[in-house]
């Protein structure tokens, strides 16, 4: 499964192969993500391509220091679970090909991932995005310089207003680290 089509960007999807019951009593870990992926694969388009856009986009913004953390990494998936209503093996795999994926061609996709989200998007997931993408970054309670960069970059690039985007700021302000460091250096 590619992740266009994961991202509904193929006009016809792949050709999967039919998945034989096992006789074994345990899956082997790659029969457990070919049926992930085939349950994946049944999920409507518009909401394959609505989360698969998310958690590129959270992706994103973890990795914006180079440095996606274990707590940034199970805030996604747990983003995905409440949110997107997946089961945890589901959100797991999403966010995993998503981190992947961002790692690899971040700064070559961002825009175009973003770009693609937007234009599917109603305003309230792009809100409901760039809220989430704040709560990651903060959910190691440091927001650095690189992260806080990419988060303006992101609410331009969803069309969010600058006092969203402002409001945002101000809820997350005690867990950026320019604050952070101020404020440890004031006797």
């Amino acid at each position: 499964m590619s992740i266009r089509h994961l991202l509904g960007l193929d006009p016809k999807p792949a050709p999967q192969p039919e998945l034989a019951a096992r006789p074994a009593p345990a899956e082997t870990d790659t029969d457990v993500i070919r049926r992930i992926g085939t349950q994946l694969e049944q999920l409507d388009p518009e909401r394959r391509r609505f989360l698969a856009g998310l958690a590129y986009i959270l992706g994103r913004v973890a990795n914006a220091d180079l440095d996606i953390t274990p707590e940034e990494t199970a805030f996604i998936e747990k983003t995905l679970e409440e949110d997107g209503d997946l089961p945890e093996a589901q959100a797991v795999l999403v966010v995993q090909i998503a981190k992947n994926l961002e790692e690899l061609y971040g700064g070559t996709e961002n825009f175009r991932v973003t770009r693609e989200f937007t234009q599917h998007a109603t305003d309230e997931q792009k809100r409901v995005a760039l809220a989430a993408a704040f709560a990651v970054t903060a959910s190691d309670n440091a927001i650095n310089a690189d992260e806080a960069h990419e988060l303006g970059e992101l609410a331009d690039e969803l069309g969010i207003s600058r006092s969203e985007l402002n409001e945002l700021r101000r809820k997350y302000a005690d867990k950026t680290t320019s604050v952070q460091s101020v404020r440890s250096a004031q006797p």
